[in-house]
């Protein structure tokens, strides 16, 4: 494993890269550029994290025997455990954030001596370099934390990215898209801090009748907190004073409305392609499938493509090897819904086990065996 942390330099291009992080401190005085510190943003990401975090990768190979599920427990192991800090789920979870978040993700693949793959570690960087020369493969250099440079073959390298526009390696970073409407949110935060701030402060105002210096204001002001507002003092009367009126100040009297906010809520929603019902777990049985459709279901595709063509070699991959990812839990289908499954069971199309597990129960033992009813075997064709 230490070969891959000791790799420095490369000669190449390094004009050919793309920045990841955007927190630049200072330089951004309404918004810090860092999508992952708003909570509106990860609301709207997390649902489609989670979901896919759900996934199961699976070893699919076709051949001429017929289909074969995880016939390499490698591969089963490597997809289960990637590596020695997480589980298949929280990996997928990982990368899918850094996903959201920068339109590209990486995770390194590291092989044996033989080139089998045994491990996949996540990338965090802050900047990726592809370095390209006439002749040889495409290499990454990637700015780790605290200095270090990881340079690796990009077919070591899996890569999933979105926004795939005006690079043909990158996905394009959405800060420069979001950025005004983030200031937009961050501006309407502060404002109702500060109203909150303020209410909780002030709760009269002396309005004065003539035009006094400011150490007399200061003086009258002074004078009629000591008086009326000090909790030590005793008795439920007071005087009237002809030199100012009073005027009580009221909570929601500085508290803004806050209409653009909502709206600019809104459009962050649009442009993750979720809504409040998603990012609320409101959403009715056709309302998710909606959403899996538009959102899920084409990062999985992306996802699977990327694990087979990076940890199977053009050979394998003509034997029929891929990895699929498994969106075989519906426990976001009504109860009717999962009951019509079991016409599946009985026509060989799922077994007692899987079915079991959409109601989330646990298998039972002889219950991955294909069954099927008497008066529905198939029809057998005869030559006449």
């Amino acid at each position: 494993m230490a070969r891959w942390w000791n790799i420095f330099g490369a000669a190449g291009n390094r004009n050919d890269k793309v920045m990841l992080v955007t927190d630049r401190g200072d330089n951004y005085t309404p918004w810090n550029g860092n999508l992952y510190k708003s909570d509106i943003v990860r609301s709207a990401i997390r649902p489609k994290v989670k979901a896919i975090g759900k996934l199961t990768p699976v070893h699919i190979r076709e051949g001429t025997d017929g289909l074969k599920v995880n016939p390499e427990l490698y591969i089963k192991r490597l997809l289960e455990e990637p590596n020695p800090y997480c589980s298949g789920q929280m990996f997928m979870e990982r990368m899918i954030t850094q996903l959201e978040m920068t339109c590209n993700a990486f995770a390194l693949i590291y092989r044996d001596s033989d080139g089998i793959p045994l491990q996949l570690y996540q990338i965090i960087a802050s900047n990726v370099e592809a370095i390209r020369e006439e002749g040889k493969e495409i290499m990454l250099r990637f700015m780790l934390p605290r200095g270090k440079v990881l340079t690796v073959a990009y077919a070591d390298v899996i890569h999933l990215r979105s926004d795939y526009n005006d690079h043909d390696i990158f996905g394009t970073s959405r800060s420069d898209a979001l950025k005004s409407v983030m200031e937009i949110i961050n501006s309407s935060d502060q404002s109702v801090v500060n109203a909150v701030k303020r209410s909780s402060v002030i709760k009269w105002i002396l309005k004065f009748k003539s035009s006094l210096k400011k150490d007399d204001r200061d003086m009258q002001v002074k004078e009629f907190v000591d008086s009326y507002l000090d909790a030590s003092k005793e008795g439920g009367a007071a005087y009237s004073d002809p030199r100012y009126d009073l005027e009580q100040v009221k909570t929601d009297t500085y508290v803004p409305a806050t209409p653009q906010q909502e709206k600019a809520v809104q459009r962050i929603y649009s442009f993750f392609g979720t809504n409040d019902k998603i990012v609320q777990s409101r959403y009715t049985e056709d309302e998710w499938n909606a959403y899996f459709e538009a959102e899920i279901e084409p990062c999985a595709m992306q996802a699977a493509g990327e694990f087979t063509r990076k940890l199977f070699s053009p050979r394998e991959r003509g034997h029929g090897n891929k990895i699929v990812f498994d969106s075989m839990d519906l426990s976001f289908a009504s109860m009717a819904t999962k009951l019509s499954l079991m016409q599946m069971v009985d026509r060989g199309a799922l077994t007692a086990n899987e079915w079991r597990r959409v109601l989330n129960l646990p298998p039972l033992e002889g219950g991955d065996q294909i069954v099927r009813r008497l008066d529905t075997a198939p029809v057998q064709s005869t030559a006449k």
